[in-house]
This record gives C-alpha cells, structure tokens and sequence, in this order.
C-alpha cells in the first residue's frame, strides 16, 4: 500500500513537468502541421486559403531537393567515420599514463562547448581562409597552389570536418568511458599468451567497445541530420547546391523565399525522413545494445 502511494506522489510530481514538455513539443508540430497545409506566404499576406498537399509536391520537386537529400547522407555518414574512428584512436591514446594527461584529456573535449556559430567562424577566418588561413599556408609550404578556397572548391567536405571537428570530443569521451570500464586482466592475460596489440585491440578491446560505438552513431546521427549553423556561416549552401542539406533547404524556403507554407511542409519532410532513418539505425545496430 506504501509503495503505491509513493509510486502515486512520485506521479504527481513528475506530472507538471511532463505536461510542459508535451506541450512544448506538441503545439510547434501540430502548428508546423497545420501551415504545411496552408498557401501562406509572408510577401503576400492577403493571399491565403487551404493548399492541400501542394506545399509538399513543390518541395519534393524542387530542382535543390536531390542534391539536399544526398548531401545530407553524405555529411552524416562522413562526420560519423571520421568522430567514430578518431574517437577510438583519441580514447586509446588518452587511456595511457602520460605526463599532463589531465590537461590534454581538457583540451580534447574543449571543442564540444563552442559554439557552432563561433566554430563555423574561427574555422572559415582562421583555417580555411584562402589568403590567410592555416591550412593555406601549409599548403604553400608543400608546394600546393596558393589560395586555395577550401570552402569554395571543397565546401561540402569542409562542412563535415568543421562539424566533426565539433563532434569528435563527444564520440572520444564516451568511448574512453567504455574502454576504462575493460577488465586489465584480461589485457594481461591475452599479453602473457602472445597476443600482440592488434590482436589484442581486434579480439578484446574493440568488442568490449562496440556497445559504446553504437551509442555515439545513435545519438550523432539524430543530431547531425538537423546541421544548420555551420552551413549558413559559412557557405550557404553553395556554391549552386555543393553543401546544401535538408534543413539548409527548409530555411531557404521559409525564411529567405517566406514561403512559410513550403518551409512548414520541408519540415515535416525532414521530421519523417529523420525518424525513418533512427528506426532503420535501431533495428540495425540497436540490439548492442540490449546484450
């Protein structure tokens, strides 16, 4: 009898929090819904009326939406080899004992708390400038053409390792988490009977690992289908549509066309498309998670 009045109290506790959060979500989509369906156009005001299923079938067949598709896939799959991979080598490099440890594991997970803006920014003034960016002038040095416009000629792939550069203390901690939580002896034991390190890496570490690595691709992938701030500091989505996504695409239909009716139906497209993408992700890899 206790315990279900404390299961109860708990209830009504936790209830106001609940409803703000429904709330919270529920009336922007059910808004988003409703303009999706609606001719509503910030130019035109008085023009107004029921539109039906339009403000979809001029998304989809709007000559941007292809390459939108495509790039977003291939922004996704990009950043997540590159903060998956160099998360692991980060994570067994940073498990080490080496002098100023502490202050190298603070510098490693330092770029997680800037913001996209403020990244985008140092990376395209700093790094990517064709004049007097870093990479440019190593490049000189190597010989290379000068002025080389990284994000002109390569905008997409700068994109992604703007975004990964961002990304990879996230994979990196939560992979150095798994792998301190590794049983050493059996590491020793492996080491005593002859195992070198690959084999060592291949047969126990990285399957002791594979729970975490499935959580990094799970939880980035939702995140980076809705990259946004990066490609509007930087390119635009240009040049033409080089690095132009999804959600760049939604913002150029409802903010700089105003068509609000398209942009809420882009929206849409986007939450679909990213939902069957994460239930397509949890049926591949998400039954990690469950042994």
């Amino acid at each position: 009898m206790a315990t279900q009045h404390s299961r109860a109290a708990a209830r009504l506790m936790i209830s106001p929090a609940v409803g703000v959060l429904l709330i919270w979500m529920i009336v922007p989509l059910a808004m988003t819904l409703w303009f999706s369906f609606q001719q509503y156009n910030l130019l035109y005001p008085d023009r107004t009326g029921f539109a039906g299923w339009d403000n979809y079938r001029y998304f989809v067949t709007d000559f941007r939406f292809g390459a939108a598709i495509r790039n977003t896939l291939v922004l996704v799959l990009g950043v997540l080899a590159i903060t998956t991979i160099g998360g692991i080598l980060l994570a067994l490099l940073l498990d080490q004992p080496f002098r100023g440890q502490g202050i190298v594991r603070l510098l490693v997970l330092a770029p997680f708390f800037v913001m996209p803006t403020v990244s985008a920014l140092v990376w395209k003034n700093m790094f990517m400038n064709p004049v007097n960016g870093f990479f440019g002038h190593i490049a000189q040095a190597f010989g290379a053409q000068a002025g080389f416009d990284f994000l002109g000629q390569a905008p997409l792939m700068s994109v992604i390792i703007m975004v990964a550069w961002q990304w990879l203390p996230f994979a990196t901690l939560i992979l150095l988490t798994a792998l301190q939580s590794l049983d050493r002896e059996q590491i020793e034991a492996a080491e005593m009977d002859g195992a070198g390190a690959w084999s060592r890496f291949v047969y126990i570490v990285l399957p002791h690992m594979t729970r975490a690595i499935t959580v990094v691709i799970l939880i980035q992938t939702i995140f980076l289908l809705s990259v946004y701030a990066e490609i509007l500091v930087t390119t635009n989505g240009g040049p033409g549509t080089a690095s132009l996504n999804l959600p760049f695409l939604v913002y150029l239909a409802s903010i700089v066309d105003n068509d609000v009716g398209m942009g809420a139906a882009g929206g849409v497209i986007a939450i679909i498309l990213a939902n069957i993408v994460a239930f397509f992700l949890m049926r591949a890899i998400g039954k990690n998670l469950e042994t």
